[in-house]
């Protein structure tokens, strides 16, 4: 038998079949330990926007109230879909709370031995702290800082420590080969895990570099090489060795000259080969670098400490760095809990968290960047995570704001209006969610995804940079979410 009150009735009938909300549903002043049900009815507007929009597969979307904590519109809002870099958002939150914004990464020149007369009799180690944002010129000012301390020389080995954090050779196993936002993860990265790829054309054949550059340096590595190949498809071809990224590209792409970063699957070896060089550099002689399990025993030299965490994280949800989200998740799981096993079981920390600390029963997170596409969480769960994190202003100061645009790209001034957001896309997947502050000066807090994943499972892993079809649909999705948006801004003002 149906409960009577018209409420309940809604309610009941919402969890048989589904649907859009259009009004208030009560306030939550906690997190709820169960997802919120969106009420029955379809709202016409809504399914103006998405038909005009076209896109097919599954849309959901949740609004709510910043103030009350009522669930103003939904649709599809228990639905699990992939958060896609939207994910970053919880990572950033996980972060704060289990490291602190003034957390920095260390990354040490550790000596096994003592030092005289400019020679190190003894090993030196590079000790990584799991830094993602590593560069080329931040290890030239450690080799600086070693010559500074009057190592000229080293006796024993030139060792490389990455055990901070589990390897990982790849964040995601669906992405195209070169794809360099999925590079491998270590407790030493450097330059995002990625090499620069350069070619120019040198009469019938083609001059390729392959190195380390950042804005002052650029030395040239050797664990990365890269061969032309006279071939049509594919692009590129990449086998691992021991100790090498062994790289080949299709003659016919390369134009005259260009370049683009490539993904580094050794990264201990690589940064160990880039500090030799730019040790050289410094009148400093090393052996070649050797990677080492043990954990770094002796005296710290040198010292490299990262920019504070609060900073870190404004820029990886600003370019959605997806390494940095990898590094940070899971140094965050190893303050937590110990050093996780893996990348999915630092995922699978994180989710426990977000299920305790926010009440999203529905996470079920595979890693911290979203790139993973089984991930998995609703939209009234995102909302309610925004609500209940924006109530201290930490997470929105982080987010940038939200630009609109007209169908040229051109900025679109809307007076009054402001929204701050994390976007997130994959392949046939956008998401967005963030904070709203409509006209009338009303916070609501909301999160959206679209996802054709039948589309998706067909063009996932197929080696190409750019899937026949997705550049479309991606740019129908952000025009959708827009859409939306000024519904939301103009209907609850």
């Amino acid at each position: 038998m149906l409960p009577q009150s018209g409420i309940e009735r809604r309610r009941v009938l919402n969890l048989l079949m589904g649907g859009t909300v259009l009004f208030a549903m009560p306030a939550c002043a906690n997190a709820p330990d169960r997802s919120l049900r969106p009420p029955l009815k379809p709202a016409a507007p809504v399914e103006g926007l998405v038909a005009r929009a076209g896109l097919g597969g599954d849309l959901s979307f949740a609004v709510v109230d910043m103030r009350s904590g009522n669930l103003l519109e939904g649709q599809g809002a228990n639905a699990g879909l992939p958060p896609a870099s939207v994910a970053k958002a919880i990572t950033a939150l996980y972060a704060l709370e289990m490291l602190g914004g003034g957390y920095q990464f260390r990354t040490r020149l550790v000596s096994s031995g003592s030092v005289s007369d400019g020679v190190l009799r003894g090993d030196l180690v590079l000790a990584g702290g799991g830094d993602p944002t590593l560069e080329t010129d931040h290890l030239a000012s450690m080799v600086a800082d070693l010559a500074r301390a009057g190592v000229r020389q080293v006796t024993g080995r030139f060792l490389v420590w990455g055990g901070a954090l589990p390897f990982t050779r790849e964040i995601a196993d669906d992405q195209s080969v070169q794809a360099g936002y999925n590079p491998s993860i270590s407790g030493v990265n450097l330059n995002f895990n990625r090499v620069h790829f350069e070619w120019r054309r040198a009469g019938s054949d083609y001059a390729v570099t392959m190195d380390a550059r950042s804005n002052r340096h650029r030395p040239a590595v050797s664990m990365a090489t890269m061969q032309v190949a006279a071939r049509g498809s594919p692009l590129y071809t990449y086998r691992r060795t021991a100790t090498r990224d062994e790289w080949s590209v299709a003659r016919s792409a390369l134009g005259n000259t260009g370049s683009r970063w490539l993904p580094v699957r050794h990264p201990e070896l690589y940064a160990g080969e880039v500090l030799r060089v730019l040790a050289q550099g410094q009148g400093v002689s090393l052996p070649a670098p050797e990677m080492t399990s043990a954990v770094p025993a002796g005296r710290d030299l040198v010292t490299h400490r990262s920019q504070p965490l609060q900073e870190m994280l404004r820029d990886m949800l600003r370019f959605s760095t997806n390494i940095s989200a990898e590094a940070i998740g899971m140094t965050a799981s190893a303050a937590r809990g110990g050093r996780p096993a893996s990348l999915a079981a630092s995922g699978a920390q994180m989710s426990d968290w977000a299920r305790g600390r926010y009440g999203m029963s529905s996470a079920r997170l595979v890693d911290h960047s979203g790139l993973g596409a089984a991930s998995r969480v609703s939209m009234v769960d995102l909302a309610n995570m925004f609500r209940v994190a924006g109530s201290d202003g930490a997470l929105r100061a982080l987010l940038r704001e939200h630009p609109f645009r007209d169908g040229n790209g051109r900025a679109i001034d809307n007076p009054g209006l402001e929204v701050r957001a994390k976007t997130g896309t994959l392949y046939f997947v956008s998401a967005l969610g963030g904070y709203l502050r409509s006209p009338g000066g009303r916070d609501l807090a909301f999160a959206m995804c679209s996802a054709d994943l039948a589309r998706r499972a067909r063009v996932a892993g197929g080696n190409v940079d750019r899937p026949e079809g997705t550049a479309a649909w991606a740019q129908q999705a952000r025009r959708l979410q827009q859409d939306l948006l000024l519904r939301w801004a103009q209907a609850h003002s």
